[in-house]
């Protein structure tokens, strides 16, 4: 069962689906090479480049765009990466992996947390998923945190391409 058109609350943020209206201040954000590159995603580069994300990427069931409450603005996103996209080798059936970014105004604040304590809810409740996993580079440290302050564990980091960093794998559920 997939979660579509579904709006997740808590006292500061909401999580719903991404619409063309979010272009600007995802533009405004991914733009930004320290949000991309820390992801493996080149910066955005124009205002087409946002919708055509919105519109090809961020349009997937349970990917939603983290908006501040009290500002309406589209600041972060957070979802279900697909399972053709995975990139945990030996992830088993009724486990996916959680992938997520923040603006780096946003940061250290536990936006994050927050929204994957919405998200996993729905994993387990809904899609009665038993295991969620976090994907991240090795050297990216604010990630790796996040995933460690929401309860995740380090199961094990390697380096499978020469050319690219090591890559850090952790789960819960």
């Amino acid at each position: 069962m997939d979660i579509i058109d579904i709006q997740l609350e808590s006292e500061r943020i909401l999580l719903r689906p991404w619409s063309d209206a979010d272009a600007e201040d995802l533009y405004k954000y991914a733009s930004n090479p320290a949000i991309g590159n820390a992801a493996g995603w080149p910066p955005h580069t124009s205002l087409e480049m946002s919708r055509e994300v919105i519109r090809s990427v961020f349009s997937a069931p349970e990917t939603y765009a983290v908006i501040l409450k009290y500002t309406k603005e589209a600041v972060g996103c957070i979802g279900i990466v697909p399972e053709i996209a995975s990139h945990y080798p030996r992830m088993k059936d009724r486990e996916r992996e959680l992938g997520y970014w923040i603006a780096e105004e946003y940061w250290g604040l536990g936006l994050i947390p927050e929204a994957i304590t919405l998200v996993e809810r729905q994993c387990r409740n809904i899609l009665q998923l038993e295991g969620l996993w976090i994907v991240t580079y090795a050297e990216n440290r604010k990630s790796r945190r996040v995933a460690e302050k929401s309860g995740f564990r380090l199961v094990e980091t390697f380096n499978d391409y020469e050319e690219r960093p090591s890559t850090a794998f952790y789960k819960r559920l």
